[in-house]
């Protein structure tokens, strides 16, 4: 009779001293509470392909801390890019920022507490939008100079658009935490530069030719002392790629997303 009781002991011990894996990952998993987490909106659709990826990186990044299929509070505001790309040619950067405006303003009665544009070239306006809330935006350059920072680098290359190049909206943000920044300065590469984005990137098409060239630029560069590219507009990932280099890449569209994930979980 003993053998038997102390046998059955043994057994009921042993299934609390060792519990099944299944169930032992379950115990070591953060308690999850959506009260714990921030709501972020994304002010997206420039490009929308690019905005994808944003919202992919977020949502992978937030179940990859919970460790299971969490998802986080996440809003989306999607712009008329065609009508963003006429407003830049014709200048009316103004109009932009109202765009920029009513979409944040949207996506905080819907409860978002900070917002992030999907893009470089929207912060040409980041200062006269930020004036008009009362909650933060998340700014894209802050994000990628504290990427920079980690990997120890001093001088890097940005490439983006036109008006991310000729102009210091993105670039001087970085500058001013210490980082040199490289630009292309010759007009034709400039200008080639941005076709390939506005013609080609935006709608999702890469080309053979136009990576070659873009490629072209960066190692240019990397010959004259840049230790890393950053890849200054949310559509060069879709055609650059960290194998392509040798040095590293600072992809904005995932820094950016990440600086978001931070926000949401409060870190």
């Amino acid at each position: 009779m003993k053998k038997y009781i102390f046998g059955f002991l043994f057994l009921v011990l042993t299934s609390y001293i060792v519990p099944p894996k299944d169930k032992l990952e379950q115990l070591l998993l953060p308690k999850i509470n959506h009260t714990e987490m921030n709501t972020l909106g994304l002010i997206g659709g420039t490009s929308w392909h690019s905005t994808v990826d944003y919202y992919k990186t977020i949502n992978q990044s937030v179940n990859d801390y919970y460790g299971n299929n969490t998802n986080p509070p996440l809003l989306v505001y999607t712009l008329n890019q065609a009508e963003v790309h006429r407003f830049q040619i014709e200048d009316k950067w103004d109009s932009i920022a109202n765009m920029l405006v009513v979409a944040a303003i949207n996506l905080n009665k819907a409860g978002a507490t900070s917002v992030l544009f999907c893009a470089n070239t929207p912060h040409k306006v980041f200062d006269v939008v930020q004036k008009q809330l009362d909650f933060p935006v998340i700014h894209i350059a802050d994000a990628t100079a504290k990427a920079i920072h980690e990997k120890g680098l001093k001088k890097v290359l940005f490439i983006g658009t036109r008006y991310s190049m000729e102009e210091t909206f993105v670039t001087k943000r970085i500058e001013d935490n210490g980082i040199e920044v490289l630009v292309p300065k010759e007009k034709k590469e400039i200008n080639e530069l941005h076709r390939i984005i506005q013609e080609e990137l935006t709608y999702g098409t890469v080309t053979k030719e136009s990576k070659e060239y873009v490629l072209g630029i960066i190692k240019k560069s990397i010959a004259q002392g840049a230790e890393g590219v950053i890849l200054g507009c949310t559509e060069f990932p879709l055609m650059i790629f960290q194998e392509d280099l040798a040095v590293p890449i600072f992809n904005t569209t995932e820094i950016h997303s990440k600086a978001g994930v931070d926000y949401i979980l409060k870190n």
